[in-house]
């Protein structure tokens, strides 16, 4: 007989199938209960698994899985199905950023575990070989715009925008102003990259701060890289006249990055990314002004309630009244602004103006010296 219990057996050995085995080989030579006997357990047990080896033969003998056939808290199906169709709708966007858009109680874990289990996983990205430095606690101690980004995008390499840009005239290039500290983002956007339109986006974002000199530090730095549609030609002799539209506004200062160094824009290339899967993969537009609508909403939505998950958590709204309590909401509200449409409108009073003689003007013919 074993002078060990059955029960004790299975806590430590290491193949049960084999135990199971001869106590099953044991049964079919001398019936269950001396088998019960021999290897100290009840009749029960000998019984179980002898019907087991019967029917499906030596792998029966692996212990059963135990979880329940039914949850009570399993995710319905119904949810299930809303969560699959919104990662076919918001395609490259992760779990967190979805809950935050659609207001989703069900954890993000739980997302990515539903998404894995219909197929529907998310690219992971490529490690980078070099780690970047972690400025975080540096740029909290900035003031509300003391530091800012300027850049551009081309939106021609976006699939999924292209067709409605072709066939809606919808702009081509992004302006894009990004406050460092909190993550305030104005933008402008034009059919082409020119000089002319960053000098113009300029003096849009200065009239409006013009309004808040107040709240503002007295010292701004707006930095850009080198780039023409900042800097001019390559061999100028004179300050571009975007700097000059960026200096203009007292305080102010145009800081151009070392050449090559692209990671000291990080933090506008940042929302590059961010708008291109959350705004131009996913909306449609039927017109230019729809479009110019629908930028203005996914701003003030950016501006206002998109939380940050590199930024505590919190929306640039919510991080600016930590700097200002009494911060108006007015300063964030600045809308986009189509610079073709200023561009043209600025050309039609300069022509008015010159055809009755305005003798401000220095130039040829139709000509816009300073936009």
């Amino acid at each position: 007989m074993c002078p060990t219990p059955y029960y004790q057996i299975m806590r430590i050995c290491k193949d049960k199938k084999h135990h199971r085995y001869q106590m099953v080989q044991y049964a079919l030579k001398h019936s269950i209960k001396p088998a019960a006997r021999a290897f100290h357990t009840s009749p029960l047990v000998v019984r179980k698994w002898l019907r087991r080896f019967q029917q499906s033969g030596y792998d029966a003998l692996n212990d059963l899985s135990r979880r329940p056939h039914i949850s009570p808290r399993e995710t319905p199906q119904v949810t299930k199905n809303e969560l699959i169709r919104l990662k076919k709708k918001y395609k490259r966007l992760g779990a967190e950023q979805i809950k935050a858009l659609e207001h989703i109680s069900v954890s993000p874990k739980t997302m990515r575990k539903i998404w894995l289990n219909a197929g529907m996983s998310s690219r992971k990205r490529k490690k980078k070989h070099i780690t970047k430095q972690n400025l975080r606690e540096v740029k909290k101690q900035f003031h509300l715009f003391q530091q800012s980004c300027e850049d551009t995008k081309d939106l021609c390499d976006i699939p999924e925008y292209w067709t409605q840009m072709q066939s809606l005239n919808l702009p081509r290039v992004q302006y894009t102003f990004r406050e460092i500290s909190c993550g305030v983002q104005f933008l402008g956007f034009a059919n082409e990259r020119s000089l002319t339109h960053t000098t113009l986006f300029a003096k849009y974002i200065n009239a409006h701060f013009k309004k808040w000199c107040n709240v503002l530090p007295e010292s701004l730095d707006r930095q850009t890289d080198n780039g023409s549609e900042y800097c001019g030609s390559w061999n100028a002799r004179e300050v571009s006249s975007y700097t000059r539209a960026i200096e203009s506004l007292h305080g102010q200062k145009h800081v151009t990055i070392f050449p090559g160094a692209h990671r000291m824009q990080s933090d506008v290339e940042t929302v590059h990314n961010l708008i291109e899967k959350e705004f131009y993969e996913i909306e449609t537009f039927s017109n230019r002004k729809d479009f110019m609508n629908k930028a203005f909403t996914y701003q003030l939505f950016f501006n206002l309630q998109r939380p940050n998950t590199y930024k505590e958590n919190k929306s640039p709204w919510q991080l600016a009244r930590e700097k200002i309590p009494s911060l108006d909401k007015r300063l964030l509200l600045l809308p986009p602004v189509d610079l073709d449409a200023l561009l043209s409108f600025k050309l039609r009073h300069f022509r008015r103006h010159s055809a009755v003689g305005d003798q401000r003007h220095v130039g040829g013919n139709d000509l816009l010296t300073v936009p």
